[in-house]
C-alpha cells in the first residue's frame, strides 16, 4: 500500500527533561496528534545511539493527506502547544516520507 510517513525528530538536550518529555509525549502528544491528524497509526522511540533524540512517526494512507495536514490546521494547535510546554529546550525536525516500496510483515520460520 502506497502512503507516507511524518516523522518527528526532537532533541532533548538535558537529560532533566527526558523523563518530562517522555510522559508528556506518551500521554497526551501522541495520542493528540493522531486523533488531530486522523493518522492510519503511529509509535515514537528513542535511539539506541544518542539518549537525546527522539523519533515519532506517523503513518497516512496517502502523501497528498499528509500534505494537507502539515499545511492545515491540525497540525497548528499541536506545534503551539509543543512551544509553549517546552518553550525553546526541545528541538525538533519534520520529515515527510513518500513510501516508495513497501512489504508485509516478516513471518518466523516454522520450526
Amino acid at each position: 500500500m502506497a502512503g507516507a510517513w511524518l516523522v518527528v525528530r526532537a532533541v532533548v538536550a538535558d537529560p532533566a527533561d527526558r523523563a518530562d518529555f517522555d510522559d508528556w509525549y506518551r500521554r497526551e502528544h501522541l495520542p493528540d496528534a493522531v486523533k488531530a491528524f486522523s493518522a492510519r497509526s503511529a509509535w515514537r522511540g528513542w535511539s539506541a545511539t544518542d539518549p537525546s533524540v527522539h523519533c515519532a512517526h506517523y503513518r497516512f494512507d496517502s502523501l497528498a493527506r499528509l500534505e494537507a495536514v502539515v499545511c492545515g490546521v491540525e497540525i497548528a494547535g499541536l506545534i503551539k502547544e509543543f512551544d509553549r510546554r517546552w518553550n525553546g529546550r526541545v528541538i525538533r525536525t519534520r520529515e515527510i516520507l513518500a513510501v516508495a516500496d513497501e512489504t508485509g510483515e516478516l513471518q518466523e520460520a516454522s520450526p
